[in-house]
């Protein structure tokens, strides 16, 4: 068996997923791009939904795995734990450009998978991101807000550049993979933070927040 073999069928998937499509990919595609035969992927991943449901664990276990180091800093502070949690999670995405794309593409169907992932690894990343806002309003670093309002905005920043790859190239001429792009995007991400969250700057008057 070639040497490596499940790395390259990992990457061949990931390429081909997310140029093709799941369902426009065949299991002989994946195979000739990762120049192994069709029954070393069926030794590994049984089968094209196997290998799908690999990718998309892998990816969110690294995700999750990520939160819950990050989480352990939060003595340090709400928002310099949100500020690093973001950080990363943004980095790792930006690091695997090409299965983050696929994943959150597949995540907007509605399969067995998307809601497997929905009762496991979308649970844990909810408990982390409510944990850091119950904190930050408890130390009263940040305003009052509603936690699944401020989930929904932070969640559409952290995946915006990888649900949207093509708009951003094809539309606003930004390139998602390019360092200067990953650079500015986390500095505005952490004015939403200063901007949105935190206490040190005044709410407008006869402002209210339910």
């Amino acid at each position: 068996m070639k040497k490596n073999a499940k790395d390259e069928i990992i990457r061949a998937a990931i390429i081909l997923f997310n140029s093709k499509g799941y369902s426009g990919t065949s299991i002989r595609d994946i195979a000739k791009l990762a120049k192994v035969n069709t029954a070393t992927i069926a030794y590994y991943f049984d089968n094209k939904a196997g290998l799908l449901e690999y990718c998309i664990t892998h990816f969110f276990e690294q995700y999750i795995r990520i939160m819950d180091e990050v989480f352990h800093s939060i003595d340090k502070g709400a928002r310099t734990c949100l500020k690093q949690m973001v950080t990363e999670l943004l980095q790792f995405q930006f690091e695997n450009i090409q299965l983050a794309s696929f994943v959150y593409r597949e995540m907007s169907v509605n399969t067995q998978v998307s809601r497997e992932v929905m009762a496991t690894y979308s649970l844990k990343e909810k408990y982390y991101f409510q944990q850091i806002f119950e904190r930050g309003f408890e130390w009263n670093e940040f305003r009052p807000h509603s936690i699944p309002y401020l989930i929904i905005q932070l969640k559409a920043l952290l995946m915006m550049p990888f649900t949207n790859a093509i708009y951003l190239r094809e539309v606003l001429y930004i390139f998602p993979n390019e360092n200067f792009f990953v650079q500015k995007y986390l500095k505005d991400i952490h004015l939403w933070i200063d901007r949105t969250l935190c206490t040190d700057l005044p709410l407008k008057k006869g402002a209210i927040v339910k």
